[in-house]
């Protein structure tokens, strides 16, 4: 029987204002928690050096672009790997100018926790909002506050408490419910991975403690059972000369060898014959196991269908209401024509009708603006050349969420939020 544990990696986004400490912060988790080659040290040391400082400068271990690392702000989204005995992590280091709001969006898409940084010298600020609203427009489930710099404002409780009291005031519009307080400083290393000597006040976990125990197991959706196929495997060898497995990624629900299930859109049902993993047979999978699941039934079931619970099925659908972030130089356009992928299904789409522009610093209506340029977020109605069988995005992440993609240049210009 194969092991797997369902929470042992863990993907997190920093967010926060230009300058606030982001990359600085990652730099100081992977440096104290010992996840930097000796070459990459070395690197950081030179460059360090080069720019004339007597400290080594963390936040190149993430600054990976010449311009960033010339302007010592972050512009693209930077990924980052790391393992604890605890926890695996992959670390998404996102823009915090407004005009990359796009990069942030894109680096939280797939996060289950979203560390948002608070200068301890500007306080709550336009762009902790708004980055905690699209964390919150994102569903991310966890927010974790870091008040950064403390060493700068001489450790101060009672500025860290008007912080944690003002954030706290604008929270309560956001739908997250599990939000930590941690007053650190990235560049010295306080309650970063150690705890501080210097805010002995703090009764609280460490940041890298906080990380390794924190829940999400339950952030899956392990209820409604959804499992695209994205590849038809058929070996046809002597050995496996009549196999027929459907492989891909399970995006939500618990699949048992020999429960009944339905093909989406036949509408013919069977039983799960076989589930594996490789070489490995299991008695059960779930989200977010990659697998391959045989049937009793010989059913002609291709990528972009869809295996589901004969009683439990997703909605179904040409005419999707949807939010969107808008990715692309060229503005939305009424009655334009983009490619749509949705789980493993590739379909065309029109844009039907801009319902209205979101305010991304209050998340209000804008209904007479509805002139979508980059990194604008808007409510859209999409009509698709064929069905979509598809949850709404706060019920189920996977299944709930596409991407539109240009016909001609192939670029992606736009990411969704089914309704």
């Amino acid at each position: 029987m194969l092991n797997y544990k369902a929470n042992e990696l863990l993907r997190f986004t920093t967010a926060g204002s230009v300058d606030d400490g982001k990359s600085t912060l990652i730099g100081r988790l992977l440096f104290d928690s010992k996840s930097i080659f000796e070459d990459q040290l070395d690197a950081v040391k030179k460059s360090s050096e080069f720019k004339g400082l007597d400290y080594m400068d963390l936040s190149l271990f993430t600054d990976g672009l010449r311009a960033e690392r010339e302007q010592s702000i972050t512009i693209d989204v930077a990924y980052r790997y790391f393992s604890t005995p605890k926890r695996k992590f992959i670390i998404a280091d996102t823009p915090g100018h407004i005009q990359y709001t796009r990069n942030m969006v894109t680096g939280a898409s797939t996060a289950n926790l979203a560390i948002i940084l608070v200068d301890a010298r500007n306080g709550v600020v336009e762009q902790t909002c708004r980055h905690s609203l699209i964390a919150s427009l994102l569903k991310i489930n966890h927010i974790v506050v870091c008040v950064n710099k403390m060493d700068l404002v001489n450790y101060d409780k009672v500025v860290y408490d008007k912080i944690v009291e003002d954030y706290k005031t604008f929270a309560s519009k956001l739908e997250v419910k599990d939000i930590h307080f941690i007053p650190i400083s990235a560049l010295a290393g306080d309650n970063v991975v150690d705890r501080s000597e210097n805010m002995k006040w703090f009764e609280g976990s460490t940041l890298l403690y906080l990380l390794e125990n924190i829940h999400i197991g339950s952030d899956n959706n392990h209820i409604d059972c959804r499992f695209p196929v994205q590849y038809v495997v058929r070996p046809q060898s002597d050995t496996y000369h009549d196999f027929r497995g459907y492989a891909g990624r399970i995006a939500s629900g618990v699949f048992k060898k020999g429960d009944e299930v339905m093909i989406l859109p036949s509408g013919f049902t069977s039983r799960i014959k076989s589930i594996n993993i490789a070489e490995d047979f299991i008695d059960e999978a779930f989200a977010p196991m990659s697998v391959t699941i045989t049937l009793e039934n010989e059913l002609d079931i291709s990528r972009g269908d869809m295996i589901v619970r004969q009683n439990n099925h997703p909605e179904t659908g040409q005419d999707i209401e949807v939010i969107i972030c808008w990715l692309n130089n060229n503005p939305l356009k009424n009655g334009s024509k983009y490619i749509l992928k949705h789980t493993t299904k590739e379909v065309k789409a029109l844009i039907k009708e801009i319902n209205y522009k979101i305010d991304i610093n209050t998340l209000h209506r804008k209904e007479d603006d509805k002139n979508i340029q980059m990194n604008d977020i808007a409510r859209i109605k999409l009509r698709t050349t064929l069905p979509l069988f598809y949850d709404s995005y706060s019920k189920n992440r996977n299944t709930g969420s596409l991407i539109l993609i240009d016909e001609g240049t192939k670029e992606t210009v736009a990411a969704g939020m089914i309704i």
